[in-house]
């Protein structure tokens, strides 16, 4: 199937918030990718470089983590406890289930292997 030349071509509306009706449609044609030539390093100076850059990178990954551990809206003792109370709860409250359906089914078996 032949593509058209006008299919990469395609038309834009621009709607501003304030505009009561859309304003002048706006043409975009495409733009063919050109290939470069990548120009060799040496070794040495190739792998110093790559070294940096994984230092900045983990540099960056601990400052993103420490920006984030500063907007985190950390509980109050209070609110701490009453969360550590309930995981308690639950936790025992599903141990009790699980105990019981392991009696059962215990019982089950024995039954119907008699």
């Amino acid at each position: 199937m032949a593509k058209n030349p006008k299919d990469n071509q395609t038309k834009v509306t621009r709607i501003k918030a304030s505009d009561s009706k859309p304003s002048e449609a706006v043409e975009i044609k495409s733009v063919s990718k050109t290939t470069t030539t990548k120009k060799t390093k040496p070794a040495k100076e190739e792998k110093r470089f790559w070294l940096i850059r994984m230092f900045a990178a983990i540099g960056g990954y601990f400052k993103g983590a420490w920006v984030e551990l500063r907007a985190v809206r950390w509980p109050n003792r209070r609110a701490t406890w009453g969360l550590t109370a309930a995981v308690l709860i639950f936790t025992a409250f599903f141990v009790l289930v699980i105990l019981l359906l392991d009696a059962l089914f215990k019982e089950l078996f024995s039954l119907i292997l008699k």
